[in-house]
């Protein structure tokens, strides 16, 4: 994308927009929660999986009713991580499962948007986990690790810092609990239509990524997808045999030779656009299966891979969307953290970080009489009732 095409991008300059990244933020969090309401023993992951889509789109259909143009729906489609895999695995309806068991540590990761605007949220939780039955060991060490981190990148993304910064400070708070970020982990500004917008913030780069990686500056009005993935191996993420299962169109040209792979890209441009997707949710996972081969060889869409850690092994993760706002960074999305259910050993000695850690997070949220009115404005198409910060 040219620098005159960002520029002409809606931002949160404009209360509309605020608002609608709010009602996404609120979809994805709502459907968070009852997922992980939903993660007990013995419950299915690709269950799981299939609920948080469909609830996406149940929520997503309760707003815009008038509006029969504007496109809304999944972001990122849901992904429920299991202990050492990292990231990405939603598994289809012909792939083998994942049933989860007491004391796994799970990660649901998802997203929605409404007219393009995106709001993605990732949670870790571990199974049969409690105040009266805490996570210890180096479970927790990662757990309480990944928090502590996304709650310093919380703190670290407005303007006046740079996203290196966020890089050091989280590598910083991860070997405070002898752990390490998964490496060459990205978090990506966000704009309209668009998830991986053009800058972004890198975890655990090595010297390699390091040299390829731009320093990138934080400004107001922009938003951002914070994603924090903390391992108690040495982070290097692999591919998994899993099937991959989530896949992005990119701006890539190519004419297709076969005729499924014709009707596939078709049916992925004309229905969920530059979103991420899931082969489960097109119409024909088999048909799916056999069209997207071609259009990856020919980039016309890129794989999410599965990636692990090495077995015996823990990743934790919190991912949050954040509004740089002239007030401060609001963070739209996300569930509490139970701090009284992880017991670890392990904590931050760095005073510079302790400072960070204690400082206010707090959005002050002036012109609150402004978004009131732009909410009240958009009322007869948007059901859901903008919660204000």
């Amino acid at each position: 994308m040219s620098d005159t095409e960002s520029n002409d991008l809606p931002t949160i300059a404009e209360d509309l927009v605020v608002t609608k990244y709010k009602l996404s933020a609120e979809i994805v969090n709502k459907v968070l929660k009852e997922l992980v309401d939903s993660c007990k023993v013995g419950t299915s992951v690709r269950d799981i999986c299939i609920k948080g889509d469909e609830r996406i789109l149940e929520e997503c259909s309760k707003t815009y009713k008038k509006k029969k143009d504007l496109l809304k729906g999944i972001a990122f489609p849901t992904c429920i991580s299991v202990n050492n895999t990292i990231c990405h695995f939603s598994p289809l309806k012909s792939d083998p499962d994942v049933i989860m068991a007491d004391g796994d540590m799970v990660k649901i990761d998802l997203g929605c948007h409404l007219d393009g605007f995106i709001a993605v949220v990732a949670h870790t939780l571990v199974i049969g986990a409690s105040a009266d039955n805490p996570v210890t060991g180096r479970k927790a060490d990662a757990l309480m690790a990944a928090h502590l981190a996304s709650e310093a990148a919380l703190r670290l993304v407005k303007p006046g810092h740079e996203t290196y910064e966020v890089t050091d400070t989280v590598s910083k708070i991860a070997d405070s609990f002898e752990c390490k970020p998964v490496q060459g982990m990205l978090s990506h500004q966000l704009e309209q239509h668009r998830i991986d917008g053009e800058k972004t913030v890198i975890q655990n780069p090595s010297e390699a990524q390091k040299k390829e990686h731009d320093k990138y500056d934080f400004e107001v009005h922009e938003v951002y997808a914070m994603d924090v993935l903390i391992s108690t191996g040495d982070g290097q993420g692999k591919e998994k045999d899993a099937k991959v299962t989530v896949y992005k169109k990119t701006d890539e040209t190519y004419m297709l030779k076969m005729k499924s792979s014709r009707e596939f890209f078709s049916k992925v441009s004309k229905s969920v656009g530059n979103m991420p997707f899931n082969l489960r949710n097109l119409d024909d996972e088999r048909k799916a299966r056999m069209g997207v081969t071609e259009c990856v060889t020919h980039r016309l869409v890129e794989p999410f891979q599965v990636l692990t850690e090495k077995e015996g092994e823990s990743v934790a993760q919190f991912k949050f969307t954040v509004l740089l706002m002239p007030n401060g960074p609001n963070k739209i999305t996300g569930l509490p953290f139970d701090a009284a259910a992880v017991k670890t050993e392990h904590s931050v000695t760095d005073v510079e970080i302790q400072t960070l850690l204690k400082s206010s997070s707090n959005f002050k949220n002036a012109n609150r009489k402004k978004k009131k009115e732009a909410a009240k404005a958009m009322e007869e198409d948007a059901a859901p009732a903008l919660v204000e910060s």
